[in-house]
């Protein structure tokens, strides 16, 4: 049961901090500040809706796309690793990452792009959703779906509260929490280097 309950904590710990709710709260008031509360709440929630599929479709799908495209879990873990990595490393340093900061199209939905792809779903979020259930264990997949889930609802709050939640944090208590956030993502992406390297090291590689 300790076991679980770590799992857990370190799930979501690895999702917090490659989502940022904090940090992306700020994007969305950017984004659907001058809207209404009421599209608000619906663009939050086409957001977030659009952002819990994309996630379970490759928390589900993970081993079927190993397997379709031969990828190995090492690879998984090292290319996840740095793609984690970068973003950890630019939040770090007080930046956005350009994996999360797409321009921006104002005829385009934001609820889809760029809210949804790339800043929730991104290619960090999606490596480290694969990462976590990569094992095929159904109770894995379960604690990830389930976590990001929670997640997704936390986020959601921020969202639609985002102008009380900026206001409480300041500019400066929304700088340390990103500079924290990207070093945990750092951890988390030299982590998954050191796993995913160890791991190739360990098994014999068949070329050819």
């Amino acid at each position: 049961m300790n076991e679980l309950y770590t799992q857990i904590i370190t799930v979501f710990l690895g999702f917090f901090a490659i989502m940022n709710p904090i940090a992306n709260t700020a994007a969305f008031a950017g984004l659907a500040g001058h809207r209404t509360h009421t599209e608000q709440v619906k663009i939050a929630t086409k957001a977030l809706v659009t952002t819990f599929f994309i996630i379970c479709a490759f928390a589900l799908l993970g081993k079927a796309i190993f397997h379709l495209f031969g990828i190995t879990l090492p690879a998984l873990r090292i290319t996840g690793g740095i793609l984690v990595f970068i973003i950890g490393y630019h939040m770090l340093n007080g930046n956005g990452s350009k994996l999360h900061s797409p321009e921006q199209n104002t005829d385009a939905d934001i609820a889809i792009s760029p809210l949804a792809v790339p800043l929730l779903a991104g290619p960090g979020t999606i490596a480290t959703a694969m990462n976590y259930s990569s094992s095929g264990n159904i109770m894995d997949i379960i604690v990830v779906i389930s976590v990001f889930a929670l997640l997704c609802v936390v986020t959601f709050l921020c969202f639609i509260y985002s102008a009380k939640v900026l206001s409480l944090l300041g500019e400066g208590g929304l700088t340390i929490v990103t500079r924290l956030m990207g070093l945990i993502l750092a951890v988390i992406g030299t982590q998954m280097l050191i796993i995913g390297i160890s791991s190739l090291l360990a098994i014999p590689l068949n070329v050819g």
